[in-house]
């Protein structure tokens, strides 16, 4: 049993502004220091942690120099959604960056369960983090011997229920999508400080995310999310080699987008074609599907989500609330 509502953590102050009003930002600044469960448990190197007792050292490189890798998951009724995928791509990221994750996929499979299990969740959010382990104040990671794996369970959302229904404001942001030349945007690692640095822009602006771009001024992706635009029936999706994480959700469109009989294209977009778009929406495993709705003070399209946004983020929930990797032991 669930045993508290979710912490939202974007639910707006002024549900119909009126002409003029302060538009608060649909993730708020002010810090929300737990999980939003009762009681929870931190799964942290095979062991259970209350949340007050669950730490890591100090010299654990994930804190010092931001090395170690994560993954944000979903679950929904009782079932772990796209488990296996999250989990490939977080062995990708460990061998991209030399981390020997020390577990196997199945081990680790079996510790996200028990870590839901323990919490007696069954609608939330995982976030699995695996660091390089503690060493010394040196860079050189050969001194970390043991890594460490971290699993938390809790039940925030991202966005109020309202900005699905209504939409998001975006602006573009100055600070650029890191090129993969530096570090790859496909490595999830824990050095989030580039996207960061893009929220700090859109809370400064008022804005609900930001847009971000590649060195060539292509549309990279958002803060925390893909990028999709909707033109004369079609859908355009920035390639994964100008900067956009290869997203699960966002691979969920595609398959959506199948099923519904509509072109989906992988091309570089421009703000110009954010701007002329006729629908624009976004796209992330917190964030789930989310319309966009206004583009540095331009309305998209009449200003309100689109027909074809409406009928992808319906169908991404029937596959939420279906399909998964079971929780708890079934019949």
């Amino acid at each position: 049993m669930k045993t508290t509502d979710a912490t939202v953590l974007d639910e707006p102050k002024t549900h119909e502004p009126t002409a003029g009003a302060v538009v608060e930002p649909a993730i708020e600044s002010r810090p929300h220091p737990t999980t939003g469960v009762k009681e929870a448990k931190i799964y942290i190197d095979g062991k259970f942690y209350s949340e007050a007792n669950a730490r890591v050292s100090v010299l654990d490189h994930g804190l010092l120099y931001g090395d170690g890798i994560f993954e944000g998951i979903r679950f929904y009724n009782g079932r772990v959604f796209r488990l296996e995928e999250h989990l490939n791509r977080l062995w990708d990221s460990a061998r991209s960056i030399c981390l020997e994750i020390p577990m196997t996929m199945r081990d680790m499979t079996e510790a996200v369960l028990d870590t839901i299990r323990q919490n007696r969740l069954r609608d939330g959010y995982i976030r699995l983090l695996v660091t390089r382990g503690v060493g010394n104040l040196g860079l050189n990671p050969a001194q970390c011997k043991y890594p460490s794996v971290i699993i938390i369970a809790a039940t925030i959302a991202l966005y109020h229920e309202s900005f699905y229904r209504k939409g998001l404001t975006i602006v573009t942001c100055a600070t650029r999508r890191s090129n993969p030349a530096a570090l790859n945007p496909a490595v999830k690692s824990l050095n989030y400080l580039n996207n960061v640095m893009a929220r700090i822009e859109a809370n400064l602006a008022g804005a609900d995310e930001a847009l971000m771009l590649n060195d060539a001024g292509n549309v990279a992706e958002c803060t925390a999310d893909n990028v999709f635009i909707i033109k004369r029936g079609q859908i355009f999706t920035p390639p994964i080699t100008a900067g956009a994480l290869r997203g699960i959700t966002r691979g969920i469109v595609f398959e959506i987008a199948g099923e519904l009989g509509i072109k989906i294209s992988e091309i570089d977009i421009t703000r110009h074609d954010v701007f002329v778009a006729d629908e624009c929406f976004l796209t992330g495993t917190a964030a789930e599907i989310v319309p966009v709705v206004k583009a540095d003070g331009r309305l998209i399209g009449n200003g309100k989500p689109g027909p074809i946004t409406t009928r992808t983020i319906a169908r991404f929930r029937e596959m939420t609330r279906e399909t998964g990797t079971p929780i708890f032991a079934e019949g």
